[in-house]
């Protein structure tokens, strides 16, 4: 049989497993989406139980096939979720979707306690983002729903709940706790002091690498506590590249990553959308992070109904630089606003002055490509020398995005990162012991 490490990598959207080998190639990959249910308050949200099933199912099902021998399982999930255990660890709320709105009064008095919300969100590195702060989803739970707060033991995020199945240990690790939860420090560098003022009991959290071995259908296997997705896809470039450098990582959210970054985040950074991650050792991911994966595909929808034509039809496009060129130097922005959040929707009516499909796709690009210039540039500290950038995920074949962002920062040099899987990838290099 050969050795391998399971990665369960769930997405927003698809969930997957997939086996590495030891020399960390896939050789195994099974994906399945699930139809959502909705909460109590009947706004859309995964069905875990469903989730869960599918877990146990596809590792007993590569157990029992006879090929494989997994050594290790790790998680590497999306950010923004939390789940409620009560002593027995069973749920006790329903796992809640992070682009459910939360209003700006929910958090007020707890941003007037700790400065302000612009003090708030610098020191934690984390924008008001509402949902998409699991630590306010913590205190929203408390103050809003008091009938599930009573019977919450253990806080886990979505990472830490997974491996938590299989272990029953109550855990965290930097990279969960560290993605714009409005729960992390950055100015010390450990769990900011608001939690403990509200009550609020969390795991300590502790590096990424860290496995627990237990039974798993008779076999003896290690078990990660997880990673949050895009933390985990940096793990590969770090342990790989020569140069110091930005990534650029491209999927429903389009999230620009300096783990170089030696400053704090500053207010000016915070209030042009930019926060920091961590790495699973600690060290801080200066980001910039913004929904543009998703206006991508909300404007592949509106142009194809607009222009009659396949939804895919960007996929195929051929490449025009003399277009390019032309909208680059006149600058128009006429279909994202300043902020892209999960609000935003499109305005068919911008779509009515563009000719042709093409041009309407061209200056789409253009718009998104110019947000994430912006963002890299934003991210960089004041004596900076990267020069060195990575380009991943889905944007990586998309022709338009990567000619665009030569031509938008000519002094640096764009690579595709041949890294496939790279956030399932990172969460199985942090296994590696299992091959000694």
């Amino acid at each position: 049989m050969t050795d391998c490490i399971a990665i369960i990598d769930i997405g927003k959207t698809n969930k997957k497993i997939l086996l590495f080998d030891a020399s960390y190639n896939v050789i195994y990959r099974k994906s399945i989406r699930f139809q959502e249910l909705v909460d109590d308050d009947g706004f859309p949200c995964d069905d875990i139980d469903a989730i869960e099933k599918w877990i146990f199912s596809e590792i007993k099902s590569v157990q029992e096939q006879g090929i494989y021998n997994i050594k290790a399982i790790n998680f590497s999930t999306h950010g923004a979720t939390v789940v409620y255990l009560d002593k027995n660890g069973e749920r006790v709320a329903p796992v809640y979707n992070y682009l459910k709105t939360l209003e700006d009064d929910d958090f007020k008095s707890l941003y007037d306690k700790c400065g302000g919300v612009d003090h708030f969100s610098r020191q934690t590195a984390s924008p008001a983002y509402g949902m998409l702060n699991s630590g306010m989803q913590m205190y929203w739970l408390k103050h809003k729903k008091p009938q599930y707060w009573k019977k919450v033991a253990h806080i886990l995020h979505y990472p830490q709940y997974l491996s938590y199945l299989f272990t029953k240990k109550a855990t965290a690790d930097f990279t969960s706790i560290g993605a714009h939860t409005a729960l992390w420090n950055f100015d010390q560098m450990n769990y900011h002091s608001w939690i403990n003022n509200e009550g609020i009991t969390l795991p300590t959290p502790e590096d990424g690498s860290k496995a627990t071995i237990v039974d798993v259908n008779g076999q003896q296997i290690a078990v990660g506590m997880g990673l949050h997705d895009s933390s985990a896809s940096i793990v590969p470039l770090i342990r790989k590249s020569k140069n110091e450098f930005v990534l650029l990582s491209t999927g429903t959210w389009i999230i620009c990553m300096n783990p170089f970054s030696k400053e704090k985040l500053t207010l000016e950074q915070l209030q042009k959308n930019c926060l920091c991650f961590m790495t699973p050792s600690k060290q801080q991911v200066k980001s910039s992070m913004r929904f543009l994966g998703h206006a991508h595909e909300l404007y592949a929808e509106a142009l194809s109904a607009h222009f009659g034509v396949d939804i895919d039809t960007h996929m195929t496009l051929e490449l025009d630089k003399g277009l390019i060129q032309k909208t680059i130097e006149s600058q128009r922005i006429v279909l994202l606003p300043e902020v892209v959040d999960g609000t935003f929707k499109v305005d068919t009516k911008t779509l009515t002055s563009f000719v042709t499909y093409q041009d309407a796709y061209c200056q789409l690009m253009f718009e998104i490509s110019a947000k994430v210039v912006n963002g890299v540039q934003l991210i960089l500290d004041e004596k900076s020398t990267i020069k060195h950038l990575y380009l991943s995920g889905g944007f990586n074949s998309n022709s338009w995005f990567v000619y665009f962002i030569q031509q938008l920062m000519p002094n640096f040099t764009l690579e595709l990162s041949d890294i496939k899987n790279e956030s399932a990838l990172g969460a199985a290099l942090l296994m590696n012991s299992c091959f000694d």
